[in-house]
Formats: C-alpha cells, structure tokens, sequence
C-alpha cells in the first residue's frame, strides 16, 4: 500500500543573525567607499549562525493511520508540519503526500483578516481544491461546530484568538482532507472546545483518513494515536508504539528539569515575562526536598520582566501532572479570584496550598504566565520541575488509598437502616 506521507533525509535550514538586528542603512557615498575598497579588506566573519530547525527525518504514515508528534518545545514540530502544508520548503530531501491535506496550525494560517468567517470558509475551501458547491454542502455543519453563527459577517481580524482557533478547526475537520495535519493550537481554546475537538478528530480517524497529530496533551496522543515519533533537537529520536514514545519522552522531560528555570531555553510566549525559579516550601519559608500527603505548603513562582515592560492582571499557573503524564490538578489565580492589577517589575508570586490532596509519587509540572482576555502567553516551561510527594496521614486514620488514585479528598461514611 502506498503511504500517505512519505518523509526521506528532510532537513530544514535557517539562518539566525548572531547580532540581533538586520543591517543598518547606509548613505549612497558609504556603499561607493564600501565597494571600493574590497579588494584590500580581509574576508569579513560571517554574522549568522546556521539553525537546523530538522536534520535529516525520516518516516512514513499509511493511509488511514493517526501518528502522534512528540518532541518539547524548539524540537521541530510545528516547522515539520508547515513543511508538509508546503508553507515553507525544505533545504534538504523530500516530502511525498497522497491526498488532499487540510491544516490547522498557527493561529493565522490560511486565513486573510479582512474578509469575514463566511468569506474566509470558502477561501479556505477553495485553497484546498474544493468547488463552491462542495464548501456549501459542508457550510452549516462548518458553522454549527464553530459556534460562530452570528460573528460570521464580521472581519476575523475583530476575532478574538479562541473564535480564529474554533473557525479554523471546523474548516480544517469538515472539508474532507485526505490527510489533516494539526498542531498545539487546541490549546488556546476553552476545555469544553478541546474536548469537542478531540473528540472530532476522533470521528475524522474513524471515518479511515491520516492524520499528523502534534500536542503536548499526552493523554489524548495515547487515546487517539496508535503509534508516535520521537523529534529532539530537530532529528528523529525514534518511533514507536505511544506509550513507549512517551515514556522515553517524559524520561528526557526529567534529565532536561536539572536545568535552572531561569536558564530553559525551551520556552514559549512574547518573553517579556519570564518565571526565573519554582520551588515548594513549608509555612516557615524553609525550601522542601519533597513533600508529605495532606501537607501545608507554599508554591513560589520567582519572575522578571524586560525593562519598561508593565504587566497588567496576569494569568499565572501551575499544571501538575502524573509521571505519566495524565493531569492531576491546575493551580490558578484566576479561579482562585486572586487577580492582580499590575505587578512589581521583579518579584513572586506565592500560592498557599492547604493540606496538599495528593497521595504518594512524583509529580511533574509546567508553568505558565498569560495576559488578558485572550490568554495570550508571556511565558509557558513544560516540564518546569518536579515535586515529590511522601507518605503523610492524610486521613488522620494511619491509612492512604492506593497510589494508583492520585487525589485525595477528605470523605467520611455513615451507615443508617432501611
């Protein structure tokens, strides 16, 4: 059987400037006197640096297969795919694709901000190789799933970034793509749109087409992707069946946590907020190697922000998370109703956490600093640090659950007659 993607020694070469900044302008007499003097000027030292965004990858996906992306930030997911929806061009090898290929990638992606959503529906269609009849057929179920129906006249650049991403998948799910590629962004939209999203993409497998999943959503790679590749530092570690790539995956994650906060590279956000360290400490301010079940503790966020930079009602959160990757809880300020009007250049945030719910192990977390109503990201680390928890009496009976259940919630039983 012929693959559906087929991906042989591709490689991807930017070209970073060492010095920040793009050339100056010069005046007309400076380039003459430039010019003239070539011959007798040593070779000058290049200013940019070579970036292998992808080094040499290899694989293929079969028709009707759903193959998971894995990698951390910077390991070259999103570039793979934008190479696959032929948004930019390989430096080096091939790429073979059987179908027509519908993408959802960046927040942007293939739509034109001055038409409105009905416009850009057809636009985006059209690109795709569909007539306008078969864009009508698809159009209601397009807009029912989008929830969009009375924004749909409106310019989507007065779209906020939760109404481009549902519009954007809707498309993107209901044109009938051979192949889907999709990347992160389901993560800018509401939990209740994911799960639709999920769920939709599970129909989409179902009904026998390929799709290319990239997500740091672990849990959903393992219920909707049989099988996944390993991508670290722009190379293909390995593929395999997902369980296994995402054990080797979170073993890298915890290798990586040995690298002070402040100093992670594999970051994302405007990067005018930045979380410098991460720690828990008991009520005395004494800093903890691990922590005991039922616990009262302190989360400390340390942060700096770019000179002149003033950031107003930030969103700061920290995910935790099972070895294996299944989320367990989200510290938030937003819901705890601890909202900020601005806040102090340099500083922490601290976040008391009374009688910690969790049982015995180890917890992985991520953090996360948003702005406004639009959660636009400052920073995000995944996989920022670990926390350890050991047996304490929670229950004040001597006694925990197993340590296959995670929570813990304070209960008591009575018994009546009938």
């Amino acid at each position: 059987m012929k693959a559906a993607i087929s991906v042989e020694g591709l490689s991807k070469l930017y070209r970073v400037n060492r010095t920040g900044h793009g050339a100056p302008y010069g005046t007309l007499r400076e380039s003459l006197m430039k010019l003239m003097t070539v011959p007798w000027r040593r070779p000058a030292r290049s200013q940019y640096d070579d970036f292998w965004a992808l080094n040499d990858v290899n694989f293929e996906v079969r028709p009707g297969e759903v193959v998971g992306i894995i990698g951390r930030n910077g390991a070259g997911k999103s570039t793979l795919l934008k190479v696959l929806s032929r948004i930019t061009k390989p430096t080096k090898g091939q790429v073979r694709l059987h179908g027509r290929v519908g993408s959802l990638l960046e927040v942007g992606t293939g739509f034109h901000p001055e038409l409105s959503g009905r416009e850009n529906i057809y636009l985006n269609g059209a690109i795709l190789g569909m007539t306008r009849q078969e864009i009508g057929k698809k159009f209601d179920d397009i807009v029912d799933f989008a929830e969009l129906d009375q924004f749909l006249d409106m310019p989507i650049k007065r779209y906020s970034s939760g109404m481009y991403v549902r519009l954007a998948f809707s498309v993107a799910a209901h044109i009938n793509p051979e192949i889907l590629l999709v990347d992160e962004v389901l993560a800018v939209g509401d939990a209740a749109f994911q799960k639709k999203c999920l769920g939709q993409m599970g129909a989409v497998a179902r009904g026998g087409r390929t799709i290319l999943f990239v997500s740091h959503q672990l849990e959903a790679l393992l219920n909707l992707c049989p099988r996944s590749v390993l991508l670290e530092g722009g190379r293909m570690v390995r593929q395999g069946d997902t369980r296994s790539i995402i054990d080797d995956y979170l073993a890298r994650q915890r290798t990586l946590m040995n690298t002070p906060l402040g100093e992670r590279r594999d970051r994302l956000g405007k990067g005018r907020f930045r979380f410098t360290d991460c720690w828990f400490e008991d009520l005395d301010g004494q800093r903890l190697a691990s922590v005991m079940c039922g616990q009262s503790v302190k989360l400390v966020m340390t942060y700096e922000t770019t000179p002149g930079t003033v950031i107003r009602r930030p969103l700061v959160s920290l995910d935790l998370f099972t070895s294996q990757g299944t989320p367990v809880t989200r510290f938030f300020n937003n819901v705890s109703g601890d909202m900020f009007s601005d806040i102090p250049a340099r500083g922490r945030f601290e976040c008391l956490i009374d009688r910690l719910p969790l049982n015995v192990g180890r917890y992985d977390y991520n953090v996360l600093c948003e702005i406004g109503t639009d959660y636009e990201i400052e920073d995000r680390v995944n996989g920022a640090g670990s926390l350890v928890v050991e047996q304490g009496d929670f229950y004040k009976s001597g006694k925990l659950i197993h340590r296959d259940f995670p929570l813990l919630v304070e209960h008591h039983w009575q018994v009546h007659g009938a």
